[in-house]
């Protein structure tokens, strides 16, 4: 699994989580001790489409951190 996505907390990143879904993308979250935000992972091979899935159901102002 490889970072996607970068969520302000877990709520977001469930919301991320549901977007990845209905595109057909697995995915997991996973929140650092040390950092209050939460990472959203999916499998290597579907990084880009999970990253277009997002860039596209998601408000161009709304914060998505890449790796």
């Amino acid at each position: 699994m490889v970072h996607v996505a970068m969520a302000g907390d877990v709520a977001e990143a469930e919301e991320l989580q549901e977007i990845l879904r209905n595109a057909g993308i697995d995915s997991s979250i996973e929140q650092s001790p040390e950092e209050d935000a939460v990472s959203v992972l999916v499998p290597e091979g579907e990084l880009e489409t999970a990253q277009d899935a997002i860039e596209a159901l998601t408000e161009p102002d709304e914060l998505i951190s890449e790796p």
